[in-house]
């Protein structure tokens, strides 16, 4: 397999940014588990927008199957709002000012998806802690992206700009409380459904 010396992807695993041109920054190499059955090429490539390096590769003959790392998804399981607002935040993490009041939003959404409708969005997050819905180390991480959103909104001329790194940390903590209120719940739910057909 000739690994080109562009890689093809719909966006940067490491900035989103769409259709990236990411160009080969090194030669061709291949590699062997011990067992010396699975034989592997592999090529880096450099994203020209953020310098984020991307490691492709896959077995002779088949063409490109392993990429590293790889582009964020979103669960489906997530209520409408909260996807497409989780969704636009990673694929927007190299414009970080949008990224960030895009995490605040989702986090606002999931917050009213269980029933916290009422007031602020700082109330309703102290709300949820009091609830036992999040924890307090949830609770502040949640203000810091609440906090960075409002300087966004409000164009505050002392706050710094965001930066693509200050963009990931908010949607890594807007996608692992995504998992706490949403995913894990689910998979528990279908897990104890699926222990109850068992024992039937």
């Amino acid at each position: 397999m000739a690994l080109h010396d562009t890689l093809q992807l719909q966006r940067c695993p490491h900035c989103s940014i769409d259709k990236p041109h990411l160009m080969a920054v090194s030669a061709q190499f291949g590699t062997i588990d011990d067992t010396k059955t699975n034989r592997r090429d592999w090529r880096v490539y450099v994203c020209q927008r953020c310098g984020g390096p991307v490691l492709a590769g896959g077995m002779p003959g088949y063409g490109i199957c392993e990429i590293y790392p790889n582009s964020q998804t979103v669960n489906d399981i997530l209520p409408l709002r909260v996807r497409e607002y989780l969704k636009q935040a990673i694929d927007s993490t190299f414009a970080p000012s949008g990224a960030t009041i895009l995490c605040a939003s989702a986090v606002d959404a999931m917050l009213k998806e269980k029933g916290y409708k009422e007031g602020s969005l700082y109330k309703r997050i102290e709300t949820a802690v009091k609830d036992s819905i999040i924890t307090p180390d949830m609770a502040k991480w949640a203000h810091q992206v609440r906090i960075g959103a409002n300087d966004e909104r409000h164009s505050d001329e002392d706050a710094a700009l965001p930066t693509i790194d200050d963009a990931k940390q908010a949607i890594e903590f807007t996608k692992t409380l995504a998992e706490l209120l949403f995913v894990l719940p689910s998979k528990v739910s279908k897990g104890l459904d699926a222990s109850s057909v068992a024992k039937a």
